[in-house]
């Protein structure tokens, strides 16, 4: 369970507002004035996912959301995908605060299942280890597969993200319970193998609130569809600040 000692971080995942600023050559809506409005307005982060395709963030938005976030210390950067790809360069490049690794193919739609162990041990482990000499914390995407997470601590992880598609889509089901306690039994076999617990995909304003009050040691959530999409009735400070009470009323 988390409590008001431990309150859970909100990361605004921007690729969206690059999406819709991509569809013509004007450069609206601005990706950096949105992340700045999100941060003026309490979010404690940003995140990007940088494709190699550039069908949202662009190399460009890396660096410029990378010299924004030098004026907020205290706020933290989260660049992720697959480090077999275009992510490497960026980390090397900008040094974010966190590297969150994808397994995903070049023209994968979106996220949609994280890293198995064995079978990917050995090709990510120098690749954590060298995000580490440069300062740079990892965290890598993961199915909320128990078993699986002593074995990410194994290869160097310093945090999991838990791939939480699931869980919103049987949120108001009949395997909504279930489905939570599968997260549960995940990020605790995290917590009790040294990992932090990240968790991101398709968590909105009426799923977040229950995954942040019974999830243990939730630190840091990451939401950008549908967090953008409420931002486009609501304005991005009005956004945050409805995300921000769903994580408090979680928390309390």
């Amino acid at each position: 369970m988390n409590s008001a000692s431990h309150r859970t971080a909100l990361s605004v995942n921007v690729n969206k507002v690059a999406l819709v600023r991509n569809t013509r050559h004007l450069g609206i809506p601005s990706v950096t004035r949105a992340a700045l409005l999100c941060l003026q307005a309490g979010a404690q982060g940003i995140t990007v996912h940088p494709r190699p395709d550039e069908r949202h963030i662009r190399a460009h938005d890396v660096h410029e959301l990378a010299e924004l976030m030098r004026a907020w210390p205290g706020r933290e950067y989260n660049i992720e995908g697959n480090p077999s790809q275009n992510l490497m360069d960026f980390i090397r490049q900008v040094r974010p605060h966190q590297a969150t690794f994808v397994p995903d193919s070049e023209d994968q739609f979106t996220s949609d299942h994280g890293w198995s162990f064995p079978q990917d041990a050995e090709r990510l482990r120098p690749l954590i280890a060298e995000c580490q000499q440069l300062g740079v914390r990892v965290s890598l995407f993961m199915d909320p597969v128990p078993a699986q997470m002593a074995l990410a601590r194994a290869v160097g992880a310093d945090r999991v993200e838990l791939y939480t598609e699931p869980y919103a889509a049987a949120w108001g089901t009949d395997r909504q319970a279930a489905e939570l306690e599968r997260y549960c039994a995940a990020a605790q076999a995290a917590l009790d193998a040294g990992l932090g617990v990240n968790a991101g995909h398709d968590l909105n304003r009426d799923n977040l609130a229950a995954f942040v009050r019974t999830v243990p040691g939730l630190l840091e959530v990451s939401i950008g569809h549908a967090l953008i999409a409420d931002a486009l009735e609501l304005g991005y400070a009005a956004t945050v600040w409805a995300y921000q009470a769903c994580i408090d009323a979680g928390c309390s």
